[in-house]
């Protein structure tokens, strides 16, 4: 199962079910250290951090972003 971590505060991290956007607190000593907004977890026995499936994910998200720009200038035109 992939999550997104939504935010930290304090010692707890908000994560997001990638597939079903439900949203869980998590509290910081479970998670890797060097966690941050941002990064995609896979949860197997523990959780970890998926470098790969977060730049695929980042890409994608820049991707529409800029796709919904394009159509905006386009029908401010």
């Amino acid at each position: 199962m992939r999550y997104a971590v939504d935010s930290i505060v304090d010692e707890i991290a908000v994560l997001e079910n990638i597939e079903t956007k439900e949203k869980k607190h998590v509290n910081l000593n479970i998670l890797p250290e060097e966690i941050q907004e941002g990064n995609i977890l896979i949860l197997e026995e523990t959780y970890r951090i998926d470098k790969q499936y977060e730049t695929t994910r980042r890409k994608t998200l820049e991707e529409k972003l800029e796709e919904l720009k394009k159509l905006r200038e386009e029908d401010t035109e």
